[in-house]
């Protein structure tokens, strides 16, 4: 199983150029599922719709829950924005939560959750979103927490171990990635753990995903950093979601623009087929 993670910067920069790469890099790639962070929908439109119809797959979508604070953020347009999940299998039932965050902070982020219809076993997949802020690890800590009791809500029922994407972030020595992880510290729920899909990669690949080499990050002036994941639950039974590899998609220019200010990650994940 071919899982991706990718933050696709909303309606920024060159959007329209950048959406037909998106559409390159996703296609070359052929994934099973993907979990996408800042899909944008507007008059109609929705990105995650379109690239769902241009790939053949299924799809679901939430927006995130302070839209009137993404709006200013590009100059008043009236554009949603959220979360979304592609999948090769049919989505038999979701359902998207908001994070905590204060009132400085809250711009409505959410977990989305989409049960996935897969040969053999139901997959259970999510993908978030957490506060960018570099100041807020405390409130990353309380949304990973939220987020793992979300995922214990809904992991149930099958024997594939829960798929959790999304733009943490954070790095990955930060308190709220060993927390959400739960085998460096306790966690937040009781015997619930969650592998970094990296952590099972080879150490000398590149695996920044804010990388100062993409030119949307550089006018930023700040660090590289590896801030996008896929966890899975462990333990594997039977080697149902083993992690097998990991790398990046996305991490350079398509013609002569770059896809998105983050890079993706893709894993392969052992399955029933």
């Amino acid at each position: 199983m071919r899982v991706v993670t990718w933050n696709l910067w909303w309606r920024f920069g060159p959007w329209e150029a950048r959406q037909k790469a998106i559409l390159s890099v996703l296609r070359d790639l052929r994934p099973d599922v993907v979990g996408l962070q800042e899909v944008w929908e507007f008059g109609g439109e929705n990105l995650a719709a379109w690239l769902a119809d241009e790939l053949g797959l299924h799809w679901t979508w939430a927006p995130y829950r302070a839209p009137e604070r993404w709006q200013r953020r590009i100059g008043g347009e009236k554009v949603d924005v959220g979360n979304a999940v592609l999948s090769r299998w049919p989505v038999v039932e979701s359902e998207a939560i908001r994070l905590p965050a204060p009132d400085d902070l809250d711009d409505g982020r959410i977990a989305l959750y989409a049960r996935l219809a897969a040969p053999g076993h139901h997959v259970p997949f999510f993908t978030t979103h957490l506060t960018s802020a570099a100041h807020a690890s405390a409130v990353r800590c309380q949304q990973v927490t939220i987020l793992a009791e979300f995922v214990a809500k809904h992991r149930d029922g099958t024997d594939f171990p829960p798929v959790i994407t999304g733009d943490f972030n954070a790095w990955p020595d930060s308190d709220e990635i060993r927390l959400f992880g739960g085998y460096r510290t306790a966690p937040p729920v009781p015997g619930q753990v969650f592998m970094d899909a990296w952590e099972l990669a080879d150490p000398a690949a590149p695996s920044a995903t804010w990388d100062a080499a993409n030119p949307y990050v550089a006018a930023g002036f700040g660090p590289s950093a590896r801030i996008d994941y896929i966890h899975v639950g462990a333990p594997w039974p039977g080697g149902l979601g083993h992690v097998r590899a990991v790398r990046r998609a996305g991490d350079g220019p398509v013609g002569d623009v770059w896809p998105s200010d983050h890079a993706a990650v893709v894993a392969e994940l052992a399955s029933a087929e």
